[in-house]
C-alpha cells in the first residue's frame, strides 16, 4: 500500500489508540494478579476501556478510531494470555512463552486488524479455471518462464525471486561465515542474511497475493493439482520448487475461495493431464519434457502442452459442466505407469 498524508495520519491513530488499549488490557491483568483477585473478563474490559474509557477526558480520543480495531486489540490481548497459560501448562507446543508484555510506540512494527463482513464477498460470476502450475517453461511473449498456465491460455510470469536474490544473499552469507563467532560483526552480519531472505520471502508472498486475489475475484470455480510438493523438493528441482512457493500459493487461494464463496478443486495429482487430448478424451501416452507442442493421434488437434494440461485440469474437477450449481466429475482416467508416483522424472527442469 501506499497511502496518502491523510491516511498515513488516519492510520497511525489507529495504530496508537490500539497499542493504547491493549497496553491497558495487560495492566488490567497484571494489577488484578499483583492484588490477588480474578482476572476481568473480556466483557468487563471492552466496558472498561472502551466504552466508559472514551468518555473521559485522558481517552475520549479513542473515540476517532472504528470501534472494530479496539476491539481486535482486547482480543488479541486475551489471545496472548491464553497461549501463555498454555505454555505454562505443557498444553502448547514449541518454546515456553513468556508473559504478555507492554507495546512499545517505537517499535518499527506497529498492526490493526479488522474482521471481514458479508460486504467482502465478491459477486458472482459464471466463469471458471483451471490452473497447470509448474517450474520453467518456453519464454512467453513478455520475456518471463510461467509459473503457471491457465485453461483460458493465459501464461503467468515466474518473478523468480531466490533465483534473482542469489548473488546478494551469497555475498551476505559469505561475510557472515567470515565474522568470528560471538562478535557483535557476526550478530550484524546474521542480521543481514537474514534481512536478505526476509526480502525473497515478502515478495514472493506479496506476488501470490495479488495473483491468488486476482484469480478469485474473476473466477467462480479454481482448478488446480494436487501436487507433491514434499516428494518434487527431494529431488533435483528442489530449488526451483521452493522457490515457487506452489504450497503457499494454493492456500491463500483456499482461504480466498472460502472466504468469498467461491469454489477451489483439487484433482488427483496421478491425473495424466499431460497425456490426455483435452478435445476427444484420448490418452495418448508419456511424453519428454521437451515436447511442448503435440498432435493427437485420435483426433487430429495440435495441443500446446501447456494449455492443453490446464483444460484438462479444468474437465477433471468438472468445472467445465457448471460453475455455480452442482459440481458434475467425469469418470476417472488411469494414470499410466511411467507416470506413478513421484521418482524418476524424465530429464529437464519442470515436472510433467
Amino acid at each position: 500500500m501506499y497511502p496518502d498524508a491523510a491516511q498515513q495520519a488516519a492510520l497511525a491513530r489507529a495504530f496508537g489508540c490500539a497499542r493504547v488499549v491493549f497496553n491497558d488490557a495487560v495492566r488490567a491483568r497484571e494489577d488484578a494478579r499483583k492484588a490477588g483477585q480474578a482476572f476481568p473478563t473480556a466483557g468487563e474490559l471492552s466496558r472498561k476501556l472502551i466504552t466508559e474509557a472514551k468518555k473521559t477526558a485522558s481517552r475520549c480520543w479513542l473515540g476517532e478510531v472504528s470501534a472494530v480495531v479496539l476491539q481486535q486489540s482486547l482480543r488479541d490481548a486475551e489471545s496472548a494470555y491464553r497461549n501463555f497459560f498454555a505454555s505454562q501448562r505443557g498444553t502448547r507446543k514449541g518454546p515456553k512463552l513468556g508473559s504478555p508484555r507492554f507495546k512499545s510506540r517505537k517499535d518499527a512494527r506497529q498492526s490493526i486488524r479488522f474482521t471481514a463482513t458479508d460486504q467482502a464477498r465478491m459477486p458472482a460470476t459464471d466463469r471458471t479455471i483451471g490452473i497447470d502450475l509448474g517450474l520453467t517453461l518456453p519464454q512467453t511473449p513478455s520475456g518471463g518462464t510461467p509459473i503457471a498456465v491457465l485453461s483460458d491460455g493465459t501464461k503467468i510470469d515466474s518473478p523468480r525471486f531466490l533465483r534473482r536474490a542469489e548473488k546478494k544473499l551469497k555475498k551476505a552469507q559469505r561475510e557472515l561465515a567470515r565474522k568470528e563467532k560471538g562478535s557483535k560483526n557476526r550478530a550484524k552480519a546474521r542480521l543481514k542474511v537474514a534481512r536478505a531472505h526476509a526480502e525473497v520471502a515478502d515478495a514472493r508472498r506479496e506476488f501470490h497475493h495479488q495473483l491468488s486475489t486476482r484469480l478469485i475475484s474473476e473466477n467462480q470455480g479454481i482448478a488446480v493439482e494436487d501436487l507433491s510438493v514434499k516428494a518434487l523438493a527431494r529431488t533435483k528441482l528442489a530449488k526451483s520448487v521452493h522457490d515457487a512457493g506452489w504450497s503457499s500459493f494454493i492456500g491463500m487461494l483456499e482461504y480466498k475461495a472460502e472466504r468469498y464463496g467461491r469454489t477451489l478443486v483439487r484433482i488427483g495429482r496421478f491425473t495424466p493431464t499431460s497425456q490426455t487430448c483435452s478435445t476427444c478424451g484420448a490418452v495418448d501416452g508419456l511424453k519428454p519434457l521437451h515436447v511442448r507442442e503435440w498432435t493427437c493421434t485420435a483426433c487430429g488437434t495440435v495441443h500446446d502442452r501447456d494449455h492443453n494440461a490446464a483444460l484438462n485440469v479444468k474437465q477433471a474437477a468438472g468445472l467445465a459442466v457448471s460453475a455455480c450449481g452442482a459440481l458434475v466429475r467425469p469418470g476417472v482416467i488411469p494414470a499410466q505407469r511411467e507416470e506413478t508416483g513421484s521418482h524418476g522424472f524424465p530429464t529437464g527442469n519442470r515436472a510433467a
